[in-house]
């Protein structure tokens, strides 16, 4: 990748970041601080995937997101839901959910 591409790949990603919610925003903090991730939370791709690739998490780091929101927004995530693996698939699907069940 030459110069002119990295900087046009790098203007995209900060364009998609910069396209986050309000509400996404504070899902990504609650995120970071609940993990201690040692990136902002403005830097995380609402589009990208939260598990393994894009941001990397593991199933351990998945439960501790899952109780994080159960506490913060006042519903239950269950391991059991079939719609998990579409619920974490990015901050963007996780945030739709949070929206759509949340009692707080």
């Amino acid at each position: 990748m030459n110069e002119v591409e990295s900087t046009t790949a790098q203007r995209q990603a900060m364009n998609q970041v910069e396209s986050t919610t309000a509400q996404e925003q504070e899902l990504a903090k609650l995120i970071v601080a609940s993990l201690n991730l040692e990136i902002q939370p403005d830097e995380i791709d609402p589009a990208a995937p939260l598990y393994r690739e894009g941001l990397g998490l593991d199933s351990i780091d998945i439960l501790e997101i899952a109780l994080a929101v159960s506490k913060t927004y006042g519903f239950q995530l269950r391991s059991d839901d079939e719609d998990n693996l579409k619920t974490f698939s990015s901050l963007r699907n996780l945030n739709e959910h949070v929206q759509q069940h949340r009692t707080r």
